[in-house]
């Protein structure tokens, strides 16, 4: 295991789509993805926001976790 895992993985379905933002967006990637996710959690879709949340965590953990603490529900997985 790498020196700097701390057991907060994405999933490779995530990762995958991060990756492709990330060269997309460039360094940019994790605040589009955090404003995605903020447009689907105003639309009621959080289907589309958990999504993004999972992109912008693969790209910044740090941003993601305010991200799902400003926006979190009943029922969320907390991480």
């Amino acid at each position: 295991m790498p020196a700097n895992d701390n057991g907060d993985l994405v999933d490779p379905a995530h990762m995958h789509a991060a990756l492709r933002h990330f060269a997309k967006h460039g360094l940019a990637a994790a605040q589009h993805a955090r404003e995605q996710a903020i447009i689907a959690a105003r639309a009621g879709d959080r289907p589309t926001f958990e999504w993004w949340l999972e992109i912008c965590r693969a790209l910044d953990r740090r941003m993601a976790r305010k991200l799902h603490r400003s926006h979190a529900c009943a029922g969320d997985t907390g991480r």
